[in-house]
Order: structure tokens, then C-alpha cells, then sequence
């Protein structure tokens, strides 16, 4: 564990790591340090000069990005010498960059744009004519857009497909002030993580495909939650709005910071599975192959299971863990058997020896924290005893309907699935972003997520559908 020093900086006591970088104990300080180059995940560049600091016994300002603490160390962010040296810095960098913030699909979330209007400089001392003029539009692919007249050259993007994921697609072009971003040659941008190029940009630069010009991100509200991609749980901020006339819908997944889950990155397949939240939704209830009400089916759903001896519970990997103790719950309290067998979310295709992992799952190890069993010779037994089979979002059946002949069925899903059709009863439910709680992900890491999605006519959760069920057998005495 490194040796913590006592340094000041604003004439603020700080205690900070000795021999760690500046810069990261003022962004852990929240103190404000303009950056372009440096990133926590990337470490040090110190291209942009941006991080300019006065450091007492200096005879001129370092950069904070490369500059270790020592015992003692006098630092100013703020007065009017270092401000302005990051003014004349900053002044540099907008020399050849538009000013059209209102058309720019990175507006308010651009640093650029932040430092700039922290600046004032709305005049350019630079003749428009004399402007060098970058193209614009340039597909890079793996659904990234590059403005080569916005980049600033922190070079964040290239240096995380050089010491990330080792793909080395992109690179820096040309010499001085002509310099642009770009692939190489026959070398698309084209790795499981490319779109956190995207994140890793300042300005707006480069731009997700699938999101650019979608939304303004002034109107979007966020929150945290975890991908349901697979069984790593890499951490989100869940970008969503209700638009009037319309009903609450996502339009991006980010990355959220967790050193001890994903650090700073999400894949491409993470990140884009939000548009499965907002299709092919299960809305209405079906009672006997016709649509019902919600209090008709639960009526049904009640009667069936106090009409069947032979019960059996299928819940998928992705019920939380609250989800998962109610079931058991109500397993219990009507002599049911339950069952977790799922091998349909395994995917050997699809893990790596980074962030993706082959179960395709949220929750899993949460199985075996509330005694579920998901072994196929137990789930084969049971399920040729059952009468009755009631199915919780598990979608094992679509690929083996067959197994579902001669029994009564329920089934509660939030998207549409074959084995819908072939259920007695079928009742939406709310899908994973519009419901609360808690995942334990492949490396035994207990999360908590709390919705705030605000859908017109939102489903019952399965909570609260168990919760009426336990009601009614309660009073019903199965």
C-alpha cells in the first residue's frame, strides 16, 4: 500500500498516495481540472497540456497529469497566471474546431464546449477562410461516426484499441496541424468494445451511429442499473425519456464506473441490447388462447393451482433475487417443485477473457444462495410428474414446446415467445429495467438496482404478481 503524504492545493490539506498522479487525486477531490488526453483507465498522454497546474518551487506550470505527489507539495489550480495559461492552451485547440454547439450531436455532454463557455472566447481571432477543414462524416464502422474537424487529438480513442483491446485499429494521420484520426487501410474499426470510443471522446468527435441525432441529451433521465447481457453485470447508466404523447422508452446504455466489475467499459452487445427492452412487448393477458383482463387471469391462474396436484416452478437466471425468494415462497406454500434449468442462456460463442462472459444471464449464482436446482435430470423428473408447469420468464420451452403436451400451462414473460402460445394462462410482466432488484453476478458481487422508468400502463412485477397469488392462497387454503 503506497505511503499517504499530506499536500495542499488551493491552500485545502489534502491526503493523497505518495508518487501517485496529481490529477487523479484532484478528480477523486472533485476538484476541477480541465483534461482532454488523460483518463484513468488510459493513463497518462500529456498531448493537450489542458491540466496545467502551479506548483510552489516550479519555475513554470506542470502538467498534472504527469506529475507525482510528494510530501509537502504546494499546488494551485486557480489565480489569474495559471487561468490564463490555460486559456492561451485552450484558445489552441478551438483555433481550427467549429463553433456550432447547437448542431453538434455531443452538446451538452462536450468538455470542449464546457471549457470554451467557461472562457468566453465567442470571437475567434482566427480569419474563417484560414481555418484548416477536416472531413466529416467518416465511417469508421462497428457503429461509430468520426467528425475529423471536431477531434481534438487526445488520442484516447487510439490508445484504447492499442492498450485495451490490443486491435489497433485507429491511429493519428498526417503531421502538425493537418493531423486527423483515422483506420488504417483494409483496418475498419471492427472489436467487441469499439463503441467506447464513443464514451472515451471529449467533444463530438465520434459519435454512436445508433444514437446520433436521436435525443437531446439535456431531455434524457438517467439511472444506475446493470447489463442483463450476461452474467459479468457490468454496470450502466440507463438513459431514458417520456416523451409527450408517448410512452417511457430507453434510448442508450453507458458505462458506469466499477473498478471491481467492469472498470470503465461495456461491450458493443451490452450496449446496444437496449433496443430489445423497447420491441416485441407482451402487453395483454390470455386466458384460454383469448384476451383477458389482468383480474381474470390471476382468477385463472389461481384456479389452476388450486385445481393441480403436481406443480412445477420454471424461473429463468434472470429473476432478481427478491423475485426468486417469492417464488420459492409460493413453491412452498402450495407444495410445488421448482426448477432453474436453463441451458439455453449459455452461449459458448460468446465470453472472452475481458468483460463478456458465456452466460448469457443476470443472475445465476442467485440459484444456488436460494437452493434452486438447475440440474436436467432432477428438472426431466420433475417436469414429466407435473400437471401443472408455471413458468417464470424462462424461455427454455420455445425450443422445446413439445415438453409442454398434455399439461395445464402458465407463463408470465414481458415480451412476446412461442411458449405464450401454448399457456392456459399467460400474464405480462414488467421486463428487467422496469423493476427493482438485487443480482449477484458471476464473481459472487451482490447489486441493487431501482428502476425509474415511468411507463404509461406499466406491467405487474413479478413480485407484486406473487404477492397476489400468496393473498389468494392464503385465503383460498390450497
Amino acid at each position: 500500500m503506497s505511503e499517504i503524504v499530506k499536500i495542499s492545493v488551493n491552500g485545502e490539506e489534502l491526503e493523497a498516495p505518495k508518487g501517485g498522479l496529481l490529477i487523479d487525486t484532484l478528480l477523486d477531490e472533485k476538484i476541477h481540472i480541465p483534461h482532454f488526453c488523460y483518463h484513468q483507465a488510459l493513463g497518462k498522454d500529456g498531448n493537450c497540456r489542458m491540466c496545467m497546474v502551479e506548483i510552489e518551487g516550479q519555475k513554470r506550470p506542470q502538467i498534472a497529469c504527469d506529475t507525482p505527489i510528494k510530501d509537502g507539495m504546494i499546488v494551485r489550480t486557480k489565480g489569474e497566471n495559471i487561468e490564463k495559461v490555460r486559456r492561451d492552451i485552450l484558445e489552441l485547440e478551438l483555433i481550427n474546431h467549429p463553433i456550432d454547439c447547437p448542431t453538434c450531436d455531443q452538446a451538452g455532454e462536450c468538455k470542449l464546449q464546457d471549457y470554451y463557455m467557461q472562457s468566453g472566447f465567442y470571437e475567434s481571432r482566427v480569419n474563417v477562410d484560414s481555418k484548416n477543414n477536416a472531413r466529416k462524416r467518416v465511417d469508421l464502422g462497428a457503429n461509430v461516426m468520426l467528425d475529423q474537424e471536431r477531434c481534438v487529438l487526445c488520442t484516447r480513442c487510439v490508445r484504447f484499441c492499442s492498450d485495451i483491446t490490443g486491435t489497433n485499429e485507429l491511429g493519428v494521420i498526417n503531421r502538425a496541424d493537418h493531423s486527423v484520426i483515422g483506420t488504417f487501410p483494409g483496418r475498419p474499426l471492427s472489436n467487441p468494445y469499439a463503441m467506447n470510443v464513443v464514451d472515451l471522446c471529449p467533444v463530438g468527435a465520434l459519435t454512436s451511429k445508433d444514437f446520433r441525432f436521436k435525443q437531446r441529451v439535456w431531455f434524457l433521465e438517467t439511472f444506475d442499473a446493470i447489463c442483463k447481457g450476461c452474467s459479468k453485470g457490468c454496470n450502466i447508466h440507463v438513459d431514458h425519456r417520456k416523451e409527450k404523447y408517448k410512452d417511457d422508452n430507453i434510448f442508450r446504455f453507458r458505462p458506469k464506473v466499477n473498478n471491481k466489475v467492469n472498470g470503465h467499459f461495456i461491450c458493443d452487445e451490452g450496449r446496444l441490447s437496449y433496443h430489445d427492452e423497447n420491441k416485441n412487448r407482451f402487453n395483454t393477458p390470455i386466458v384460454d388462447s383469448k384476451e383477458s383482463s389482468l383480474e381474470n387471469s390471476l382468477a385463472s391462474m389461481f384456479k389452476l393451482l388450486a385445481t393441480n396436484d403436481n406443480v412445477l416452478f420454471v424461473v429463468s437466471p434472470n429473476l432478481s433475487c427478491e423475485e426468486l425468494q417469492n417464488v420459492n415462497a409460493l413453491a412452498k406454500m402450495t407444495n410445488a417443485n421448482i426448477t432453474g434449468y436453463s441451458p439455453n442462456y449459455i452461449d459458448n460463442s460468446f465470453g472472452d477473457d475481458y468483460l463478456k462472459n458465456n452466460d448469457r444471464s443476470a443472475n445465476r449464482a442467485a440459484f444456488k444462495e436460494y437452493q434452486i436446482s438447475e440440474q436436467e435430470d432432477e428438472f426431466n423428473s420433475k417436469l414429466a410428474q407435473a400437471n401443472l408447469v408455471l413458468i417464470f420468464d424462462n424461455n427454455y420451452f420455445d425450443d422445446n414446446l413439445s415438453l409442454l403436451e398434455n399439461k395445464k400451462v402458465i407463463s408470465c414473460f414481458s415480451h412476446n415467445c412461442l411458449t405464450i402460445g401454448k399457456s392456459d394462462v399467460a400474464i405480462p410482466v414488467s421486463s428487467f429495467y422496469e423493476k427493482s432488484g438485487t443480482y449477484i453476478n458471476c464473481d459472487g458481487i451482490k447489486q441493487k438496482v431501482v428502476s425509474k422508468m415511468n411507463k404509461e400502463n406499466p406491467a405487474l412485477s413479478i413480485t407484486s404478481l406473487l404477492e397476489e397469488l400468496k393473498s389468494m392462497v392464503e385465503k383460498g387454503n390450497i
